[in-house]
């Protein structure tokens, strides 16, 4: 397992940015896929965007695509999660997520670890 630690979240307006990250130990960070999950109240944790080892590619579900930018420094061990023009909507715990395989990720199977969520409230 990996340990995943992040910050940045906070309150925002809406129209507002924030920009999340996740620090990575315990276990080579370059060889597995990171994601971004959120959860707001009430909800089932959902999958927000996706990045490869390489960083060559990028997945982001349907409500953020265009908005959010996901990124990674493999020489950092950290992965990063942009998020621009935030709707009230957005507003949820954001987690981070290391999994095998981005296909496996999206899908949270044989995971290899879970960040312990950061807060993120956009106001109207």
């Amino acid at each position: 397992q990996v340990q995943l630690v992040e910050s940045g979240g906070g309150l925002v307006q809406a129209g507002g940015s924030l920009r999340l990250s996740c620090a990575a130990s315990g276990r080579p960070f370059s060889g597995y896929a990171m994601g971004w999950f959120r959860q707001a109240p009430g909800k089932e944790r959902e999958f927000v965007a996706a990045i490869n080892w390489s960083g060559g590619t990028t997945y982001y579900a349907d409500s953020v695509k265009g908005r959010f930018t996901i990124s990674r420094d493999n020489a950092k061990n950290t992965v990063y999660l942009q998020m621009n023009s935030l709707k009230p909507e957005d507003t949820a715990v954001y987690y981070c997520a290391a999994g095998a395989t981005v296909p496996a990720l999206k899908l949270r199977i044989d995971m290899k670890g879970w960040g312990q969520g950061t807060q993120v409230t956009v106001s109207s």
